[in-house]
């Protein structure tokens, strides 16, 4: 494998590609000083021809080195169990298996999610000492109830999948990917939040905790901090100065979904940096298609015309409490 100092590691399918397209083009756009020591790797399930000529478009745009793609179809196979998908697709599950993609001499990878926005230079979070710990990421804002669901305690750190920086020298030192198949294996495929879950309930204990900055979740943008706590009913949740700082400068938005509001690929989406999203896809060759059609759910709905803290207090209700204790019953009916 060729000497790449920044390795980036993205998995999606063809309904994701186009978003995946619009990170990259941020990505590139916000970090030109390391283009040519930067390797993209794309973990593929069914991305169609056209699609990938689309997006390697893009690297050429900024002479950037074209990305290197792994067919990852057989991921459900390799799990060897039909498993949950909290949301998109069984693609997700591909990055459990992140150390059989590189060689010995790459030692660290940054994982993102499709649906980010890279706005600053990724260097410093490259270089940030994980102080022994397998992966960094973001303490995501999940109430007590979360946990136990994937074996936690109340007070374990409950991480955001979606950026993760990884030591894949210790992800292999520490038989990772054998003990995320044996969770799933315990949990006979099915987990709360699917692959995310997956990954709490093996690395909660080996997680660096990243600043906000490098993962500015939905939940932190949309919401005052206070509003944001009714909401979330978080444990362990960062400082109201880490956050507010996070909104004004972030290195990484991730535009996570709620049922608020849609998400800036959709029509009519006016969530903070829903222009800034806009404005990355006009780097792209989808710039000119038409965004999706709105996908409001029914509790958005209900939502939108209620008092502000009449909505949270309901959405609180289904987020922090509902949404866990279903798995939680879901679970205890399975025997596990």
């Amino acid at each position: 494998m060729e000497d790449f100092a920044y390795n980036i590691v993205y998995a999606v399918n063809d309904d994701f590609c186009e978003i995946m397209g619009v990170s990259i083009a941020s990505l590139l756009e916000n970090n030109s000083e390391i283009l040519k020591n930067l390797r993209i790797t794309v973990l593929s399930s069914d991305i169609t021809d056209e699609n990938k000529k689309k997006i390697e478009q893009i690297f050429i745009r900024f002479g950037a080195v074209i990305p290197r793609w792994i067919d990852a179809t057989n991921t459900e196979t390799r799990l060897k169990y039909r498993v949950t998908l909290d949301r998109g697709s069984v693609s997700q599950y591909s990055r459990l298996f992140i150390d059989r993609i590189f060689d010995d001499s790459v030692s660290r990878v940054l994982y993102l999610d499709a649906d980010t926005v890279i706005e600053n230079s990724i260097k410093e979070l490259w270089n940030l000492d994980l102080e022994d710990n397998t992966i960094g990421a973001l303490k995501d804002a999940f109430s007590k109830y979360y946990r136990k669901n994937v074996g936690l305690e109340e007070n374990d750190i409950m991480f955001n999948s979606g950026v993760m920086l990884i030591d894949v020298k210790k992800w292999r030192e520490r038989n990772v990917e054998k003990r995320l198949l044996d969770f799933i294996a315990d949990h006979r495929g099915y987990i709360q939040q699917g692959d995310q879950g997956v990954l709490n309930g093996v690395l909660s204990k080996e997680t660096y905790p990243l600043t906000p900055r490098y993962n500015l979740i939905s939940a932190f943008s949309m919401f005052s901090y206070k509003q944001m706590i009714l909401y979330r009913k978080p444990v362990a949740c960062y400082s109201e100065n880490e956050v507010n700082a996070a909104v004004k400068d972030p290195v990484i938005i991730h535009y996570t979904s709620n049922f608020f509001s849609d998400r800036p690929w959709y029509e009519g989406c006016n969530t903070k940096y829903a222009k800034k999203w806009v404005e990355y896809r006009n780097l792209t060759p989808w710039k000119n298609n038409k965004l999706r059609s709105p996908n409001k759910s029914l509790l958005s709905r209900i939502y939108n015309v209620l008092p502000d803290t009449v909505g949270l207090r309901c959405a609180s209700i289904f987020q922090a409490y509902l949404r866990p204790l279903k798995n939680r019953f879901i679970i205890l009916i399975r025997g596990f």
